[in-house]
Parts: C-alpha cells; sequence; structure tokens
C-alpha cells in the first residue's frame, strides 16, 4: 500500500510539473504573438513585412477553416428528424419519415459546417475539393429522391394530377450547383426545400389533399434508378486502377444497335486528378442514399414485410453504412490493384456493388414476391 501510494505521488508530481511547463509555454507564446502583432513592430520591421506577415496569417486562418469545412456532416436519426417536423406522433402518417428525411439532407446541405460550398468564390471555400464533391453526390441522390416523391409516390396512377408542391420542389432542387448569384444556389435550393415542408404539413393533415402511397411497384421504379447510380459510381471508382473491359452495351439483344461503333475492347481509367473527386461524390450519395433507404423501410414496412424483402433492404443498408467508415489517411491513396499501398476507391467501389447487387435482388423481390 505504501510503494502504491509513493507511486501515486510520483505520477501526480510528474503531471503537475508538466502542467506548469505547458503553462509557462503558453505564456511565453502569447507575449510573442502580442510582441509580432504589436503596430509599433510593424512600423519597426517596414510594410514589406508587415504584409508578409499579414499574408502568412491570412493562409493559417484560411486553412484552418478550410480543414474545419472539410469534415463531412455527422448522420441523424430519421425517426427524430420526423418528429421534429411534424410536432406529434399522431402526424406521423405514412410517407412522413421518407419526405422528412429529404427535408434533412437538403438542410445539411446548406447549413452543414461552412455552409454550402460548391459555388464558393472566396477563399477557403474556392480553394475546396473533396467537399463540393461530397454535397454533389448527396445532391443527385436528393433530387432522384425528389424526382420519385413527385412522379410515383405521391401519385396514385399514371393519369392522377401532381402534387403542386412537389412540381416546384423538384425543378427548385434541380438548378444548376455552383450558382454563385443572381441567383445563388442556396436561395433556389432553399424554395425547393420549402415546397417540401409545404408537402409534408399537408400531409400530416388529414384534412388537407396530399397522399403518399407506399406499394411495392413505386417502390420498384424509384430502385431502378438507384440502381443505375449505384452501378456507375461502381464502375468509377473500380477505374482507378485503369481496366480493360470487354464491351457489353449492346449483349443479349441481337438486333440492338447503336448510333456510333465501338471497339470490342474499352479501356477506363480514372485521371490521377479525379480519383479523390468519385471518392468524395461516391461518400456523399452514399450518405444520403443510406438515409432514404432508412426512411423507405419505416414508411414501406409493411409492403417490405409481405414481399419477405425487408432482409433484402437491411442488407443494403448495412452496405452503405461500411462506406461512412472514417478515413484515417490525410490523402485518399489509390495503390495499384494488388500493390503495396492500399486504394480506397476499390474498398469503396467493393461495398457500392454489394449495395447495388442487393438493390437488383429486392427490386426483383418486390416484383416477384
Amino acid at each position: 500500500m505504501a510503494q502504491s501510494r509513493i507511486l501515486e505521488k510520483k505520477v501526480f508530481d510528474k503531471l503537475l510539473e508538466w502542467v506548469s511547463q505547458l503553462i509557462e509555454w503558453l505564456s511565453r507564446f502569447s507575449k510573442g504573438l502580442a510582441r509580432i502583432y504589436h503596430p509599433r513592430t510593424w512600423k519597426e520591421k517596414g510594410l514589406v513585412w508587415s504584409v508578409a506577415l499579414f499574408a502568412v496569417t491570412y493562409l493559417i486562418i484560411n486553412g484552418a477553416l478550410g480543414w474545419l469545412w472539410s469534415m463531412e456532416p455527422d448522420g441523424f436519426d430519421v425517426r427524430q428528424v420526423t418528429y421534429a417536423h411534424v410536432g406529434h406522433s399522431d402526424r406521423m402518417v405514412t410517407g412522413a419519415i421518407y419526405t422528412s428525411a429529404l427535408i434533412e439532407i437538403g438542410d445539411t446541405l446548406l447549413n452543414k459546417r461552412g455552409g454550402y460550398i460548391s459555388n464558393d468564390v472566396a477563399p477557403p471555400g474556392v480553394w475546396m475539393d473533396n467537399m463540393p464533391n461530397w454535397e454533389f453526390g448527396a445532391l443527385v441522390m436528393l433530387r432522384d429522391a425528389v424526382g420519385a416523391l413527385r412522379d410515383h409516390f405521391s401519385r396514385s396512377q399514371s393519369q392522377s394530377v401532381e402534387d403542386v408542391a412537389l412540381a416546384e420542389a423538384e425543378p427548385q432542387l434541380n438548378f444548376q450547383n455552383n450558382s454563385w448569384i443572381l441567383p445563388a444556389t442556396e436561395s433556389e435550393y432553399r424554395q425547393g426545400i420549402d415546397a417540401l415542408d409545404d408537402y409534408l404539413a399537408r400531409l400530416a393533415d388529414t384534412n388537407q389533399q396530399a397522399q403518399f402511397y407506399a406499394r411495392a411497384d413505386n417502390l420498384r421504379l424509384y430502385l431502378d434508378i438507384v440502381e443505375k447510380r449505384l452501378g456507375s459510381l461502381s464502375q468509377r471508382l473500380s477505374a482507378s486502377v485503369g481496366q480493360v473491359r470487354v464491351n457489353t452495351d449492346l449483349a443479349n439483344d441481337p438486333d440492338a444497335r447503336q448510333a456510333t461503333a465501338s471497339s470490342g475492347q474499352v479501356e477506363v481509367k480514372t485521371p490521377w486528378r479525379e480519383l479523390d473527386d468519385v471518392f468524395y461524390e461516391a461518400r456523399g450519395a452514399s450518405w444520403a442514399l443510406l438515409h432514404i433507404l432508412r426512411a423507405i423501410e419505416m414508411d414501406f414496412a409493411s409492403v417490405l414485410e409481405k414481399k419477405n424483402a425487408l432482409v433484402s433492404l437491411r442488407q443494403i443498408i448495412r452496405e452503405l453504412e461500411a462506406t461512412q467508415t472514417q478515413t484515417f489517411s490525410p490523402v485518399i491513396l489509390n495503390g495499384s490493384g494488388f500493390g503495396i499501398f492500399s486504394n480506397y476507391s476499390l474498398t469503396m467501389a467493393n461495398y457500392i456493388s454489394r449495395a447495388n447487387a442487393a438493390v437488383i435482388d429486392l427490386r426483383d423481390l418486390l416484383q416477384r414476391g
């Protein structure tokens, strides 16, 4: 017991010594900064030194902001955000979770750390590369989901009248993603999100004429779009190492024709300067789709259970969750397929390909189940 107390005292004394040294260093550092940035120092050193000091300080501040703004936003609980939007559990009607998830994705794009960056014309946003690609990936998935809501989920049949608010929301969210002013992208997207809010308010109010139809055929049409998006992302990610692929454009149809002739083999390789662009676009798309599918799991629960397809949807969600694993390298590594260095793009392509295969199985279950 005595030895233990002696050891604890030594550790405590050492800790106090480190704290006192840290306090002393911080004191010296603050005094040094005060001396450097004192106006008298600027006069003594001259204009050139003062401009150089200002430039260095500006670059440091912008670098720190760029690093903070590059952090991807956290996920959210689709049920909790629905409660926040509709205000009461009695208003949790079919489609409320799906619509609330779309609204929250749009709000996150506009209000995350640093705001919407894709249209920035000043530092540090104009220097940033990864976050604008992340935003674009999430935006594409949001646009697809809103389009499905307008054309399929909110309409009972092909001859039914479309919802007025959704007819406004879709074109607003399809506005160009990098317009700085007249009009700014953020203002156009905000109007689209407000239109979704209007639809959700009327959907949750049983006296209003807004509907959401959770049917297997509607869901299958949306998943057809998702399948193509994931397939494209998977191919672009896999092309990080370069591949010679067999041209399958006209496969399975002997009478098929195409506009221009192409060779039987196609060499595909993503330029090295675009590798991280594709990676972060895939991260953003997976992040948005993950929340949309979680909402679908709840709003389409009865349909999925009847078709025995709930497990298939959960498998897709699990694969997409794996795409959001934190990256520990400061740069996106893209070594050769079986080389010394890891390849982040191929790892991401693996998860997305598995999710895409599960989407195909889910569509088949919805059609035949």
